[in-house]
């Protein structure tokens, strides 16, 4: 089975679906990654930038993710790029990967980079030439709680990540440059928690919630 995971800034990836990707790739699945924006220079350094690519690195080997697309377009400048172009890129990579599930940012994020991606992301997923069994969204702490209240993530599926839940943590502390202290959303403190609250609404230990967009069973 191909999974296929858009994240539009590194680091998405781990936060939403990090014990998920680890779940798939145990299994033997395979795992790609899309991530759609990159940092630039003079706002960030360019000793930040090879650092995070060390980062993207280090997380993609501890989750098992098979291959990772670069798409590089400018992080929180998506909105001058125009949709089209956006559309094609995710296209691309769909077209390579051919994935049976894809993971997508949540619609009502309040970075508004996430809501072009997932935008452009159900256009590139519609059931044409290949048409995908299960697009799935997931939330990303410090973004998706603080959104528009209209747009609230109202989560319907579930992933069992009690076996993988360390990778996710384990994955979340390469990534230095995002990593938060209590009580911020992206400490390992509150992503154990979600975690838990998660888990508490399906029966398990520790769980990621996702809202199923469209599913085919075949």
């Amino acid at each position: 089975m191909k999974i296929l995971v858009v994240a539009p800034h590194p680091d998405d990836e781990v936060l939403g679906c990090g014990g998920t990707i680890a779940k798939y790739a145990q299994k033997g699945d395979q795992v790609y990654l899309c991530i759609v924006t990159k940092a630039y220079t003079p706002e960030w350094s360019k000793k930040f930038i090879e650092g995070r690519t060390h980062e993207i690195t280090k997380a993609n080997k501890i989750l098992g993710v098979k291959k990772t697309f670069f798409l590089d377009f400018p992080t929180v400048k998506l909105d001058t790029i125009s949709q089209k172009e956006l559309n094609r890129a995710i296209s691309n990579v769909i077209e390579q990967v051919h994935p049976d599930i894809a993971f997508i940012p949540h619609s009502g994020d309040l970075n508004r980079d996430h809501r072009l991606v997932f935008e452009s992301s159900l256009v590139a997923l519609r059931p044409l030439e290949h048409a995908v069994k299960k697009i799935l969204t997931y939330e990303t702490v410090s973004e998706t709680e603080w959104g528009e209240p209209l747009g609230t993530f109202s989560p319907n599926y579930f992933v069992d990540i009690s076996e993988t839940f360390d990778k996710k943590t384990d994955a979340m502390k390469a990534y230095k440059s995002e990593l938060r202290v209590f009580p911020h959303p992206r400490s390992l403190h509150n992503i154990k928690a979600l975690a838990k609250v998660r888990a508490g609404a399906c029966g398990v230990t520790m769980a990621e919630a996702f809202h199923l967009i469209r599913g085919v069973w075949q």
